[in-house]
């Protein structure tokens, strides 16, 4: 039980620095930063740019959800305490990681749609004219959270099985 309640206060853990982090960054670009709003060119392919999103991933369904941003919110709330969870259920700890960060992000747009009906976002990547969708950093831990769950599921039986299976059971003599 001691295990399971450890494993748990870790992930909360690590779900609510992902949390803190994306919402303290929020306030400081919009209390600080973008007061008044503006971009603010940073490199000649970043720029500090403020946005709401009032849809999903890369603005999808903004102008159908705008009209239900509190049922959105608790959606993510629901999905994040499921990830959880799941985190929760995990022995792989590269799983247990991503799940929670995925956990965080999610907590931490889910506020921002609570409080403001929309999600603030404001690191803009661009290439000329071209612009990848602006985002936030509870947008950087959703996708580290995935990544970090890609590599825990691409590595796990090596890791599990120490070395390469090759060391662990060599092929008979007169098969080489």
């Amino acid at each position: 039980m001691r295990a399971i309640a450890r494993r748990v206060f870790g992930i909360v853990a690590i779900a609510t620095l992902a949390l803190v982090l994306d919402q303290a960054s929020k306030w400081l670009m919009l209390e600080v930063v973008m007061d008044p709003p503006r971009t603010i060119p940073v490199t000649p392919f970043f720029n500090l740019r403020l946005g709401f999103n009032t849809g999903i991933s890369f603005g999808l369904f903004g102008d159908t959800l705008q009209r239900w941003p509190e049922l959105l919110a608790i959606f993510k709330l629901a999905v994040a305490i499921a990830f959880i969870v799941w985190a929760s259920t995990t022995i792989d700890p590269y799983e247990r990681f991503g799940l929670a960060l995925i956990a965080g992000g999610a907590l931490g747009n889910a506020v921002d749609r609570w409080r403001q009906g929309a999600v603030t976002d404001f690191l803009d990547f661009y290439w000329g004219d071209w612009h990848w969708p602006t985002f936030n950093g509870a947008d950087i831990a959703i996708s580290l959270g995935v990544v970090t769950i890609l590599y825990a599921s691409l590595t796990y039986p090596r890791r599990l099985n120490g070395d390469s299976q090759e060391k662990a059971d060599p092929a008979p003599e007169h098969t080489r």
